[in-house]
């Protein structure tokens, strides 16, 4: 057999073309967070989540941005991982980003599948019950398969998909049409008496429903299997997060105008119950198996994610160097995959839905924080360097909207509850030990960029 590791056998295969790396941007925002989290979105904000949406919105888009300038300089599938070290200069600050970003990964992943499981044994409680986990496990080892067999086979699926899945949330947004203007929009869980009473439920919620704009960073991990990815990941990221945006403002707008805020705060399968309000259970049903597909499909583009995130960091030579060695027929990562797969299997056996979305935040918006901040730095530390994609709007050569890409994330890590704080600091700073001794068991010195020779 050929030697797998990069370099030496076969390398990945550019394939993916900017229609199919913008549906997979799409396909994974516009996952389970919308299907699932619409209704604890509506508790907390009640009518305004709306404006929950457009913020979420409106920070995603300057990390967005961000991914698309870094992505066009560094054309590679460590992603974080690489911006952080040629920005920072710093391996073990690039390690930890890195690895923040990766378990964020596990943690979606496990959350999604659990969220695909009770959509699953609610399907067929009818005919024949299916534990919740035996769903979650069997989708995320059937996801892993298709991951192994392709990137082009796993973006097949992933178009189909998501073409079902936005079709559902349009249906959702017909249906409401004859009910707009029947509720008022600003209105919040406890009213409004001034500006500060309506910004704090609308944040709470901010916080919370971000876990449905996460993803369109993972388009920075599928670079190397991109076709002139220095010009189509930019486009792609900015294009699927401006999609997506859109239908979510539009959705959100269109649940509360049929059902009350706080029956979908209640509710399980807050779209299918809207569908069913209109149209009766039947319908509910089948928008109950469009947010079945709809959770199958972002648990295999966050496992695309997660094991590529894992080849990029181990071919820095920061995590074991099986992991990014190459399937000599797939042209796939495989043992980066069947990481990926193990460990999400692992994190799936614990569940709360909207704890897991909390803390995957926490460290979605300290990773954008670091992101947005290593354009700025590298605008400075190195200016001649070739930008493809440049992000508008600068001073200089200051960008102005990665700062207030900066400026939003630090305002949102401060909005979490101190017990969510501190747990998701301990599951990320207990990388570190790790990096170091990643750095010498397996061909490198802590601290060295390149490996040693044998």
């Amino acid at each position: 057999m050929p030697n797998e590791s990069m370099g030496k056998g076969p390398g990945l295969k550019r394939s993916v073309s900017l229609f199919e790396a913008t549906t997979y941007g799409v396909g994974v925002i516009l996952g389970a967070g919308i299907y699932a989290l619409i209704g604890k979105a509506a508790g907390l904000a009640g009518n305004a989540m709306w404006l929950s949406f457009v913020f979420s919105g409106l920070i995603a888009s300057f990390t967005a941005l961000s991914y698309a300038e870094l992505s066009s300089m560094f054309p590679k599938e460590s992603a974080e991982f690489l911006y952080v070290k040629k920005a920072f200069k710093r391996e073990w600050f690039a390690f930890f980003i890195a690895w923040i970003a990766i378990v964020i990964g596990f943690i979606s992943v496990a959350a999604v599948a659990l969220g695909f499981g009770g959509y699953l044994s609610f399907l067929l409680q009818g005919l024949f019950p299916v534990p919740v986990l035996v769903g979650a496990l069997g989708l995320i080892v059937a996801a892993s398969l298709i991951n192994f067999w392709g990137i082009k086979a796993s973006l097949r699926a992933n178009t189909i998909a998501t073409l079902i899945e936005v079709g559902g949330l349009v249906i959702i947004i017909l249906i409401a049409i004859p009910f707009l203007g029947s509720v008022d929009y600003f209105l919040t869980p406890e009213p409004a008496e001034s500006i500060f009473s309506l910004i704090s439920p609308i944040t709470a919620a901010t916080a919370l429903i971000f876990f449905a704009f996460i993803g369109f960073e993972g388009l920075a991990n599928i670079t190397e299997e991109t076709k002139q990815a220095t010009k189509t990941i930019p486009r792609a990221v900015i294009l699927s997060l401006a999609i997506s945006t859109i239908i979510y403002v539009l959705v959100a707008l269109s649940v509360v105008s049929v059902v009350s805020w706080e029956t979908l705060a209640a509710s399980n399968a807050p779209l299918a119950l809207v569908a069913e309000q209109v149209f009766g259970s039947n319908v509910g049903m089948a928008m109950a198996a469009i947010a079945l597909i709809s959770t199958a499909n972002t648990v295999l583009i966050l496992l695309i994610a997660v094991s590529r995130r894992f080849y990029g960091v181990s071919q820095e030579h920061c995590l074991p160097n099986f992991l990014h060695k190459i399937h000599p027929k797939t042209r796939t990562p495989y043992y980066a995959i069947f990481a990926a797969m193990v460990l999400a299997i692992i994190f799936a056996l614990s569940g709360d839905i909207t704890s897991i979305a909390f803390i995957t935040d926490f460290g979605v918006f300290a990773v954008f924080l670091v992101v947005n901040l290593a354009v700025i730095f590298l605008r400075f530390s190195d200016p001649a360097a070739k930008r493809p994609f440049r992000i508008p709007l600068n001073i200089g050569e200051f960008p102005v909207l990665p700062f207030l890409g900066i400026i939003a994330c630090a305002y949102m890590l401060f909005s979490f509850s101190f017990e969510i704080a501190l747990f998701s600091s301990a599951v990320f700073v207990i990388s570190l030990p790790f990096y170091f001794l990643c750095r010498g068991w397996f061909g490198t010195k802590p601290g060295s960029l390149a490996p040693l020779k044998p």
